[in-house]
């Protein structure tokens, strides 16, 4: 389910269409305009950009004190889609200096989307969001500042990354990009998802590889291996999408005449990235074992094999429909889930969804204004500077047309790599001239101050009237979103309870018609000790038997679905149309445990 966006103002996305067409046309019949304003200050730029130390600093701390600056209108965001809670479930875990946390004895209530109640209590996902944001809670007070400060290390490694394969101007305004289009106003920021942390290790292995090659030294290797585990702790399968190309790349380079770094020297400087990347792996089993019983049942698996009903690939069949006990894990897992699924199984359905989500992809990286490049990206394929990154896209391509899902944090491992390609087609555009004139330059110095105005314009969003895109939004509306008013409606009814004397339970009850999106039951890691705890309305019986357990706290009723949200004190053996609607679902659903 979608939103396009909040109220009925105009949305920034279509506001930055407007814009790039006005470049465009300006460009074809006044290249000149603004000449000399981007004439005079290019020479900066150029000149701090030739300092690849400076660079990289200047565009991390770009991407993290620009982002503190805009707290005041863009704050700090609540979670409110399943996503953000699973992962703060796991930092939550983390922070308490354990690995998981024991299914809890009311569990059947807990159950949400994205969560593990068997064999223990703990997010489906990889481990490397929740770590990052326990480090922020642990050393910051808050988890978001563990992603803000893994954003600003995205940035600045992706202008690393860029300065390995462009000239340093160019790698200098791929990382001023980076900071304007994910580090500001994208999703990767603005909710918990593990896009940053992925981008991150995509950046630091194709960074390290070509200087590997020029020097075999112990700190690439180093900082390969880094970037590996990450990818290995967070999206795993597209992460070794992109990791066998490059270590094909690796082994040819070793056994090539031109490399004169002799094997022995280049075995005894991988010895400690290797014994770094072995000990990770070690963790990620031992990690594996205490979450989910074994050292090779992998994070995802167990989640999916007790909900869900559709298939992450295309040669695997759907599952049989599981004995669901709550409506709204139903509703997403086998309505939301299950009609991507098939709407994929037939010819004309898969090319329209892989179509649907390659415009996504583009959208979401590119925005509007960084569109006309790919119009000549002909010439990039013919372009030996970044040949291995596009054979890097192809083999992600690959990979993607087998997955059913995506989003565009999926594809986070390759986004050096994309911005790398992005820059040279536009260094191809700059040198366009059309009926005598310099068209491309033109353009693309519109096409950056485009993304200059349009981080402005969404910085007083409110105030001028744009609308921002809930989640998840619509496929080509992924740019400039939010946090604005989501989840607030959650987080100001748990600071209420929160305010009372005592400890509380929530039962929380849904409409026939709630978006499984807009979840709302979610704990903490230890749930006993919590101020308020979080459950699910189900039978008669099931909520007498919740209420005794726990007898010593004042019980709530919440309705989500209720504009705005209702709480009020739950009615004592109260047999709801809710309790009743939902005895009568078909296929098990709703029976006891």
């Amino acid at each position: 389910m979608t939103s396009s966006g909040q109220g009925n103002g105009v949305l920034p996305i279509v506001v930055e269409l407007g814009l790039t067409a006005i470049a465009f046309t300006v460009s074809l019949g006044w290249p000149s305009f603004g000449s000399s304003f981007f004439t005079r200050i290019e020479p900066s730029f150029k000149s701090l950009a030739r300092k690849p130390g400076w660079a990289v600093a200047i565009v991390g701390m770009a991407g993290l004190l620009f982002r503190l600056a805009i707290l005041p209108v863009c704050p700090i965001p609540n979670p409110s889609v399943p996503d953000d809670f699973s992962f703060l479930l796991s930092a939550d875990t983390f922070s308490h200096g354990r690995l998981v946390n024991q299914t809890p004895a009311m569990w059947t209530h807990f159950e949400s989307i994205h969560i593990t109640m068997q064999p223990t209590y703990m997010s489906i996902y990889f481990p490397a969001q929740g770590l990052v944001l326990a480090a922020g809670k642990v050393l910051l007070g808050n988890p978001w500042y563990g992603l803000l400060i893994t954003n600003a290390l995205m940035c600045a490694a992706i202008c690393w990354m860029l300065q390995a394969w462009l000239p340093p101007t160019w790698a200098f305004l791929g990382g001023a990009l980076a900071v304007m289009h994910l580090g500001l106003f994208s999703y990767w920021i603005n909710t918990y998802h593990a896009g940053a942390i992925a981008a991150l290790g995509g950046a630091l292995v194709l960074g390290s590889m070509p200087r590997l090659m020029k020097s075999a030294s112990v700190l690439h290797g180093v900082l390969m291996v880094i970037g590996i585990v990450i990818l290995a702790l967070s999206r795993p399968f597209e992460g070794l999408l992109l990791c066998l190309p490059v270590l094909l790349a690796l082994g040819r380079w070793m056994v090539s005449p031109r490399n004169r770094t002799a094997p022995g020297l280049i075995m005894r400087r991988a010895a400690f990235p290797v014994v770094l990347f072995i000990g990770a792996v070690a963790w990620l089993g031992y990690y594996d074992y205490r979450a989910f019983g074994s050292p090779l049942t992998l994070p995802y698996t167990v989640g999916r094999a007790t909900y869900a009903t559709a298939p992450y690939f295309i040669w695997q069949k759907p599952r049989p429909e599981p004995a669901y006990r709550h409506a709204v894990m139903r509703d997403y897992y086998r309505d939301t889930e299950s009609k991507i699924s098939q709407e994929s199984r037939s010819p004309s359905g898969y090319l329209y969804m892989k179509l649907r989500l390659a415009y996504l992809a583009v959208f979401f990286f590119t925005g509007a204004a960084l569109v006309p490049p790919l119009f000549i990206v002909r010439h990039v394929f013919m372009d030996r500077r970044i040949r291995f990154l596009v054979l890097c896209v192809l083999v992600l391509m690959g990979g993607m047309a087998v997955e059913i899902f995506l989003l565009p944090h999926y594809l986070a491992p390759l986004t050096a790599a994309f911005y790398a390609i992005g820059l040279q087609a536009m260094r191809h555009l700059r040198l366009w001239w059309f009926e005598g004139k310099p068209t491309g330059l033109a353009l693309v110095r519109f096409m950056v101050t485009i993304c200059v105005v349009m981080t402005g314009l969404r910085l007083f969003a409110g105030p001028l009237h744009l609308a921002l895109p809930e989640y998840p939004p619509a496929a080509w509306n992924f740019t400039w979103y939010g946090p604005d008013h989501f989840g607030t409606e959650r987080v100001h009814v748990e600071k209420s309870l929160s305010q009372l004397p005592g400890n509380h339970l929530a039962i929380v009850r849904y409409s026939s018609i709630h978006n499984p999106w807009n979840e709302w039951v979610y704990n903490s890691a230890e749930i006993d000790t919590s101020k308020i705890i979080w459950a699910r309305e189900m039978d008669v019986a099931d909520n007498l038997e919740l209420t005794r357990y726990y007898r010593d706290r004042k019980v709530w009723l919440v309705e989500p679905d209720v504009t705005p949200a209702r709480i009020t004190e739950y009615p004592k053996g109260d047999k709801t149309a809710g309790d009743r609607r939902f005895q009568e679902l078909p296929n098990g659903v709703g029976s006891r445990p």
